[in-house]
């Protein structure tokens, strides 16, 4: 594989409603595990709460800002319009019936580049992508396989994630004024697909409940997220310093079709600080937010998992 291609997603953030409402359909309804909870690093009145698998690997997991009362988001181009989990075809059938069961609504497949994706409604009205493979994994364990980008011109966005990142095209589809391209990364990793998506007439996203805040990329360590940092620089991105976020290293940019891209590294994770067995059961804060924990808990709402 190439030094110059990233392996795939890191992690997707999301803005959600009332914090209990989001850990209850995440950790009974779709059997994700709360491996962080957190706070917004600049917002350290708001939680950041962290699912994913059982051992948290990069390419499972999924992370919330959940506001009491935020407004409903508008969907629409210049925003990570989806994501998707990967669910084997052979548990698939059990499985939703099972997600049916707890009280979620499953939608009627759709084909997709071959694939039948079924949707879940979450407790904001997002639709949560199930995307069928071949195997006997749940969401839970099998991860991401992979984001849907909104856009008004797909061509920009494509020369960047095929020329400078390393997405390769796998296939392209088009019905009733909207298209989809599909980009797929090198290697075997979760979250290989990013999927780009235009529609005529299409209104301009606007944040709120249900919306995807941004979408992190894989780095294996801090050398190659520096030397991502400098091809993105190199093509043109307006790219932050670093930013250390406690368990992982961060570098944020908005590609050309107005959609937050974050390249984070694999380390140090998110057993920095709570055991594997353990995570997810405390409230953890950054060192600079630590002397502040006794007014931080006084205004964050009780979260009961």
């Amino acid at each position: 594989m190439s030094d110059h291609s990233i392996t795939g997603l890191h992690h997707v953030t999301a803005i959600s409603g009332p914090p209990q409402a989001n850990v209850d359909f995440f950790t009974k309804v779709m059997d994700q595990r709360l491996v962080k909870k957190t706070v917004n690093f600049d917002d350290p009145g708001t939680y950041h709460l962290y699912y994913g698998n059982r051992t948290a690997e990069p390419g499972t997991i999924l992370t919330f800002f959940p506001f009491a009362h935020a407004a409903p988001g508008r969907p629409g181009s210049g925003e990570a319009s989806a994501y998707g989990y990967s669910i084997g075809d052979r548990v698939a059938d059990d499985w939703l019936r099972e997600v049916a069961a707890r009280g979620a609504e499953v939608s009627d497949p759709v084909e997709r580049f071959g694939q039948p994706v079924f949707t879940v409604a979450d407790p904001d009205g997002k639709r949560v992508e199930l995307v069928t493979e071949p195997g006997d994994h749940d969401p839970a364990a099998g991860g991401f396989h992979g984001v849907t980008l909104w856009l008004d011109d797909l061509g920009p966005t494509r020369d960047l994630l095929v020329d400078r990142m390393g997405y390769a095209e796998a296939g392209h589809e088009a019905a009733d004024g909207a298209e989809r391209l599909r980009l797929i990364a090198p290697g075997e990793a979760r979250g290989r697909v990013v999927d780009l998506f235009r529609q005529d007439g299409a209104p301009r996203a606007r944040p709120g409940a249900g919306s995807i805040h941004h979408v992190a990329f894989r780095a294996k360590d801090d050398a190659e997220q520096l030397a991502w940092r400098d091809r993105m620089l190199t093509a043109g991105m307006q790219v932050t310093p670093v930013i250390d976020r406690q368990y992982f290293n961060a570098i944020y940019f908005r590609e050309p079709g107005g959609v937050l891209f974050e390249i984070a590294t694999d380390p140090p994770g998110f057993t920095a600080d709570e055991s594997l067995d353990h995570l997810g059961e405390a409230l953890k804060l950054p060192a600079q937010h630590e002397p502040l924990r006794d007014r931080i808990e006084a205004v964050l709402p009780e979260i009961r998992t």
